[in-house]
This record gives C-alpha cells, structure tokens and sequence, in this order.
C-alpha cells in the first residue's frame, strides 16, 4: 500500500482533493446532457440543418469515446495529476471559444476538443481516486460520492438547461467556464503530488490503431440512420479490422496499452457490460422522453427539464450512500437491485399516451430510474476497480468510461432508427416502440447482474467479496 492511502478518517487536504476532482466529473456529464435542450435555440441562431445540428452533441461523443482508453493510459504513464490539469485546462477554453462561435462548423469542432478533453479528465480523475483511497470502506465511500456527483450532473444538467437556454443557447457553454478555471487553481494546490509516472514505454502504435478504431466505430454507429447500408457495413468490416490488429499488437509489444490479461476479470467485464446498457439505454430513453414532451405533448424545453428532477434529485441523495452499502451487500447486489429499478422505470413509460398522468406514469417512472442509477452507478465504478493494481487504475477507468460512451452511441442510434421508422400515423406507437428497445437492454442488464451472484462469497465485506470473486474468476 502506498503512502498515499488513507485511512479512515478523511482530513480537509483529501476532501479538498475529492471536491475538486467531483467538481470536473460533474462538468464532464452537465456537458454531455446540458446542450441537448438548447439545440433547437443553437439550430434557428446558426442556420444549421438537421444532419448538422446532431454533430453538436456527436461531435462531443466522437472525441470523448474515441480517445478515452488513450486517456488513461496516458495517465498512467506521465502522471495523473499533470494529465488531469492539463485537460482541464483545454475543457475551459474549449468551453469558451465553444460559446463564442457564430459558424456551425466552428462549434463541431470546440464540442469536439471539449470531448477529447474529459477524455482525459474522467479516467485520470477516477484513478486519482482509486489510488489515493485505499481499497474497502475508504475507496467505496469515495467513490459512490464520485459517481453521484457525475450522475447528478448528467441528470440537472438538463434542468439547467432549460434555465440557461431562456437566456441563451451560448449560456449553456460559458457557464463551465469559470467552474472550470476555479476547479482548476484550487487542484493545483489541493491534489496530491505523490502521484509518479508510471513504468514502461509507450505503445504509440497501439494506441493510434484503438483510439482509429473507436473513433470509426462511433462515427459509423451515429452515421448508420443517414447513410446507404454499404457504407455502414464497410466501416463495421473496417473498424473489425482494426480491433484485430489492436489485438495482435498488444500480444507482441513489450508494454502494451491495454494488458489484455486486465479482462480475465469477470467482475470488471461485468462492470463494463452493465455500464453499456445502464447508460446506452437512458440515453436513448432519454432522446425518446425529449421528443414526446416537447413535439408531441408540446412542453416546453423548462417543462421538459423539470421532468427530469425526480431522477435527478434521487441519484444525487442517494449515491453518496452506495458505498456504505456496498461494504455491507457487495456491487453484485445493489447493481441487480438497480437493473430490476431500471426495467421497471422503462415499463412505466410503456404506458404513454396523449393525455400522460403525471401522478401515475412520469412521477414514478422518472424516480424509479433515478433509483436504478443511484444504485448501479456508484456500484458498477466500485466493481470495475476493486483488485486491479495502481499501475492500471487509469486503464480500468478508461475502458469503464468508454463502454458508457460507446454504449451510448450505440444504444441511442438503434432507438433512433426504430423511432424514424415508425409510422407517421401512429407516433404514440412510435414512441412506445422506442422505448421498448430501451427496456429489452434493461432487461439483458438484469441477465448479466444475475448472473454475476452466483460467484458471490458468504461474507458482507465488499473487500472481501471482490478478492473472492478476483481469485474464483481469474484462475
């Protein structure tokens, strides 16, 4: 155990820590769910067509998943700290120039650093975590703080929104601005310097193939609904290509990027599993539940972000207590509990119609998936990192943070197809036809988190359980 860990008790130098790398995740989500809402605002201020205007959101994913395992290994490698702070630095001016810009192309491009940015940010902070907190009650604790301050960003960000957007579309990028630069003085004080370079060289190669083969891969699956099926078959013969050419390098090369042995775990593979459906299937409820509000119900964008509260406010009260909770039932648990929350918040919306009961369908509804991602958030970043050395923090948190990434992408083209596809004359079947995808990836969720309990130790620690399932599963 390095000198970095802690003990139990926590003093003012590591909340300060904590404070500032949760300030920087919960940008990080504000960002990805707070510019959806000013869009048709950003649409009628800079002429940008339909096609266009979806890359001011795709723009942000492309350089977010695509560059996310780089992140961490580079954090890894030459320092989290210094990694940390650097691309926060870039996320503030991003942030700004993306605010100022008048052409369309201009913003694409600031939403684009933007994501490149926290893909640097989001693995270095969560290992910064992880290897300042030592593994158990301590890491557990921090890290459902951690996790509650990112899902709670994601879900106000929406709320915020639409009262930035009432002002202006621009609000909704400067506003990150001076969070940014105040998060970004005090972790020049605040964060620990004991944090070294990591050992080993760099495998340039590797990581020009993986980050190639992501960013392909999130370009063919948001471009798949506007272009002939060829191309999108294509691009998928292409971005296999490149897998298995990431895969036969990282066999050979003396330091890889990513040590494949990392995914003989299965409670980390699980982990990142879960997290494609859990954040894959709300986003694509989430785009689902924006186009019924607003075009069909004909709420406004405050009125549709209000919708949202309940979930929101769920997951910020109740993730912090995740950790004590997992130290007394173990991730496997809370993160079933939470798929069986999440199946039965879609299920709820099932039922919509022209006339939706406020009391009955939306009210329980969004507070039951708020339910599901303060229990499986927190719990599914727990499982990812427990039992996997210091040295490879960075690189567990990029893959984690690139299966929510890229499950999104995927998940939200796939709802949207079937969305589009449906018919002009039944748009409440439409709608509920969309919303069916989301819950059939709630329910594979289920089958995972399932079937990751039958590997689960007797004892209540959430240590002991996670050495019980490293040692049963990796032999």
């Amino acid at each position: 155990m390095t000198s970095s860990r802690t003990s139990e008790r926590w003093g003012a130098p590591l909340w300060g820590a904590l404070s500032v790398l949760c300030a920087v995740v919960f940008l990080d989500a504000l960002d990805v769910s707070m510019v959806g809402v000013a869009l048709p605002s950003i649409q009628a201020d800079l002429g940008m067509s339909t096609s266009a205007l979806q890359w001011v959101v795709s723009g942000y994913v492309l350089g977010y998943g695509g560059l996310l395992l780089l992140g961490g290994r580079t954090a890894d490698l030459l320092g989290r700290r210094r990694v940390f702070l650097i691309a926060l630095a870039v996320f503030a001016v991003a942030s700004l120039l993306g605010g100022l810009m008048n052409d369309g192309a201009l913003l694409i491009a600031a939403r684009f650093i933007k994501g490149m940015s926290a893909a640097f940010t989001a693995p270095a902070a969560l290992s910064i975590i992880t290897t300042t907190f030592a593994e158990g009650p301590a890491r557990n604790r921090a890290l459902s703080i951690f996790t509650a301050c990112g899902a709670s960003g994601f879900s106000l960000g929406l709320v915020l929104s639409g009262l930035l957007t009432e002002l202006g579309w621009r609000w909704t990028f400067l506003m990150p601005v001076p969070v940014a630069i105040v998060a970004l003085v005090a972790g020049l004080r605040l964060l620990p310097r004991s944090d070294e370079r990591g050992e080993g060289g760099h495998d340039i190669l590797g990581a020009v193939t993986i980050t190639a083969a992501m960013l392909l891969l999130v370009f063919t699956v948001v471009q798949a609904p506007d272009v002939p099926l060829w191309r999108t078959a294509l691009s998928a013969i292409a971005v296999a290509a490149l897998f298995g050419l990431f895969v036969w390098l990282e066999r050979r090369v003396r330091h890889p990027l990513v040590r494949l042995g990392i995914l003989r775990s299965a409670p980390l593979v699980r982990a990142n599993i879960g997290l494609v459906i859990l954040f894959g299937s709300y986003v694509g409820f989430q785009f689902v539940a924006m186009q019924y509000f607003q075009n069909l119900l004909g709420w406004s964008a405050l009125e549709t972000a209000l919708a949202f509260l309940p979930a929101g406010l769920l997951v910020a009260v109740s993730s912090t207590k995740m950790g004590d909770l997992a130290d007394r039932y173990g991730t496997g648990r809370l993160i079933a509990l939470g798929s069986v929350a999440l199946l039965a918040g879609y299920a709820m919306f099932l039922r919509l119609d022209a006339h939706p009961s406020l009391a009955t369908m939306i009210l329980p509804g969004m507070a039951l998936l708020g339910i599901a991602f303060g229990l499986s958030f927190p719990s599914l970043n727990i499982q990812a990192t427990n039992g996997v050395s210091d040295d490879e923090q960075g690189l567990a948190s990029g893959l984690l943070n690139t299966s929510g990434q890229v499950g999104g992408a995927v998940v939200l083209a796939i709802v949207t197809a079937v969305l589009t596809s449906g018919s002009a004359a039944d748009p409440i079947g439409a709608f509920r036809s969309a919303i069916i995808v989301s819950a059939l990836f709630a329910l594979l969720g289920l089958a995972v988190a399932v079937s990751g309990l039958r590997f689960r130790s007797r004892s209540r620690s959430g240590t002991a359980t996670a050495a019980a399932e490293q040692v049963l599963e990796t032999v």
